[in-house]
C-alpha cells in the first residue's frame, strides 16, 4: 500500500472502518456486508480479519463468527488460526498485529495507533491448521441427529497445513457454546485422514447440516462427502 498522512489514514478509516487497507488492497481482510440480494453498497462490518473462510450466524444470538486463517512465514508456531465472534466495527489485527497488540515483524512502527484497538480472539487453533467453512448444529429430531448436548455447538473443516514442520489440522473439531460463549478449548470430531507426515488421503473443507440431523463433511484430497450420523448402540 502507498504511504498516507495521519490525516488521510483518519479519512479513509471514518468510512471504511478502523484499521481498513487501501489501494490494492482495499476491501481485503474484512468482512463486508449486503442486503439479501445484492443491491446496497458492500458496507465494513469488520476489518483486520485476514482470511475469514467460514463464516456463519448463531440464530440464538444473532451474532456472525468467523473462522480464519492467519499469517504465514513467522514460524511452526505463529500465528494461531482462530474462531470468532465478529464484532461490529471490530478490528482483528492484519497486517500490523497479531493476537491483540503483537506486531507483526515485517509491518513495526507503522501502526501504534491501532495497538490498544485489536480485538482478542476467542478460541485459537494450532498454527496453519487452515480452518475453513464452519457451521452450527441446529438439528433437534431426524434418525441422525446428534444428542441435545450438541444443539447450538460449532463444527469447523480444518484443510491442514502445507508449511509447517509437523503436519496438523486435517479434521474437523467441535467448539462447545454456552449462552452464545465458545469454550476457549477444542476437541476433534472428525480424523484420520492423516497418514504420515509426508501424506495426507483427506483434507476437510466443507460441513453442513443435513435434514436427517447428520453432519456433512466435504474434502478436496479425494473429493468425497462424508455423512456422520449418531447412532445409539441397543
Amino acid at each position: 500500500m502507498s504511504r498516507k498522512s495521519p490525516q488521510a489514514i483518519q479519512a479513509w478509516e471514518a468510512t471504511h472502518g478502523r484499521g481498513a487497507a487501501w489501494d490494492n488492497e482495499s476491501n481485503r481482510a474484512d468482512i463486508l456486508v449486503t442486503d439479501p440480494e445484492g443491491k446496497t453498497p458492500l458496507q465494513v462490518f469488520a476489518t483486520g480479519i485476514r482470511n475469514g473462510a467460514g463464516i456463519a450466524v448463531d440464530s440464538s444470538t444473532g451474532a456472525l463468527w468467523a473462522s480464519t486463517n492467519e499469517r504465514d512465514g513467522l514460524g511452526d508456531d505463529l500465528v494461531p488460526d482462530y474462531l470468532t465472534q465478529v464484532k461490529d466495527g471490530g478490528f482483528y489485527g492484519w497486517p500490523w498485529y497479531y493476537l491483540g497488540g503483537n506486531i507483526d515483524p515485517l509491518h513495526p512502527s507503522e501502526r501504534p495507533d491501532l495497538a490498544p484497538h485489536v480485538l482478542d480472539p476467542d478460541v485459537l487453533f494450532q498454527s496453519h491448521s487452515a480452518p475453513l467453512e464452519m457451521v452450527f448444529y441446529t438439528a433437534t429430531s431426524g434418525p441422525a441427529a446428534f444428542p441435545s448436548d450438541y444443539q447450538g455447538d460449532i463444527f469447523v473443516a480444518m484443510h491442514g497445513s502445507w508449511d509447517r514442520t509437523h503436519r496438523t489440522g486435517y479434521k474437523v473439531v467441535r467448539i462447545h457454546l454456552n449462552h452464545g460463549v465458545a469454550d476457549s478449548a477444542y476437541e476433534d470430531f472428525l480424523t484420520g485422514f492423516v497418514v504420515d507426515n509426508e501424506r495426507v488421503w483427506g483434507r476437510p473443507v466443507g460441513v453442513a447440516v443435513a435434514r436427517d440431523g447428520a453432519l456433512l463433511v466435504s474434502e478436496d484430497g479425494n473429493s468425497t462427502i462424508w455423512r456422520i450420523a449418531y447412532h445409539v448402540n441397543e
